[in-house]
């Protein structure tokens, strides 16, 4: 079974727009050996052109599945698995470091539920995931690209939030947080836009963060600047 591939994919003649760049961070010597050793055991292989993930066939069982975009190092991923064995979860980050962090946790913790892909999200979620198939998505501490020229980049945008719609299960949550304040506006205003979401604030657009979600690193990193830390919670609706 291959593992990430490291390369660029080229031959397009228009590259769309990336909410990502690629940084040149190094792995360290486990977080390549777990790259090579631990990706036949939790890693995803893109499907060929045209399938879909087989999520029984992926997990060894049937189960509520629950995407998490951009986990970082993967911290929040495993420790919210850990917790809830009873849910599976697909964690898709484009940075190997990341990737080898998780998996090398995964491994050292015994964490069977959670199977890793190493992928340009965006993609990943249009062309591998089944229809109308999750549980939930959890988007945590997105880049916010605060530069007005790079709003763009953001991933929070209408297209994405369609194919979040067109992937998740009625009644499946979608979870994002932020800590800056313009972005979480930003995705208040692109998510109303559709009607496949129902916003489960009580009181205003933002929800208090719900006890389960772990604290990330960019998280505190963000309360140590003073910044304010915004949960937006939403159902997909039918």
């Amino acid at each position: 079974m291959s593992g990430p591939d490291s390369t660029g994919q080229g031959g397009a003649a228009r590259r769309p727009i990336r909410s990502f760049v690629i940084r040149g961070g190094r792995l360290t010597d486990g977080q390549a050996r777990a790259l090579e050793q631990l990706w036949p055991s939790y890693g995803i292989d893109r499907p060929p052109a045209g399938e879909r993930l087989d999520y029984p066939e992926l997990f060894g069982r049937s189960a509520p599945v629950i995407a998490e975009i951009g986990f970082g190092n993967g911290e929040a991923t495993w420790r919210t698995a850990r917790d809830y064995p009873e849910q599976d979860f697909i964690g898709i980050e484009v940075h190997r470091p990341g990737v080898g962090h998780l998996l090398l946790a995964l491994d050292e913790h015994r964490v069977g539920n959670v199977r890793v892909a190493c992928e340009d999200a965006v993609e990943f979620m249009d062309e591998a995931i089944p229809p109308a198939s999750l549980s939930g998505v959890r988007l945590f501490f997105p880049d916010p690209w605060p530069k007005k020229r790079h709003h763009k980049r953001r991933i929070v945008q209408p297209d994405f939030i369609a194919c979040l719609a067109r992937s998740m299960a009625p009644g499946a949550v979608l979870h994002l947080a932020t800590d800056w304040a313009p972005y979480a506006e930003h995705m208040v205003e692109v998510i109303a836009e559709n009607a496949s979401f129902r916003n489960l604030a009580e009181d205003g657009p933002y929800s208090p963060r719900p006890a389960w979600r772990p604290e990330t690193r960019y998280e505190l990193r963000g309360k140590r600047l003073g910044h304010e830390v915004f949960d937006l919670l939403y159902e997909k609706i039918d």
